[in-house]
């Protein structure tokens, strides 16, 4: 039996309405958006995490060069989103890969209806 090590990543999330920020260890192949929701922190995300709309819009503020690279279609969604920024990305799209670093995510304010 192999003992395989499994990387543990710190996400920092940080809140524009001015909730305290949180860190949460995620695991090498979990999103963003997975770490979000297992710790209780509301970022909506109507299509259920699919790449298949703009609510889980993010701001990486740090770690941005350790996740996957953006696709077009997450790019056309994030175009879609309130205020895009350079560092825009979907929650759902920012997957944990064993070379990456700590992140730090800025969760923007979620009292808004999606598309």
């Amino acid at each position: 039996m192999r003992n395989s090590c499994v990387k543990a990543v710190n996400i920092t999330f940080q809140f524009q309405d001015g909730q305290t920020a949180q860190t949460h260890v995620a695991a090498e192949g979990e999103s963003v958006l997975d770490v979000a929701l297992n710790n209780g922190i509301q970022l909506q995300h109507n299509c259920g995490g699919v790449c298949g709309c703009s609510t889980c819009h993010v701001y990486v503020v740090r770690g941005e060069n350790d996740l996957p690279e953006i696709s077009d279609k997450e790019e056309d969604f994030i175009d879609r989103a309130i205020n895009p920024r350079i560092n825009s990305r979907l929650a759902c799209q920012c997957v944990v890969q064993s070379t990456s670093n700590d992140l730090v995510i800025l969760v923007p304010p979620q009292n808004f209806l999606g598309h």
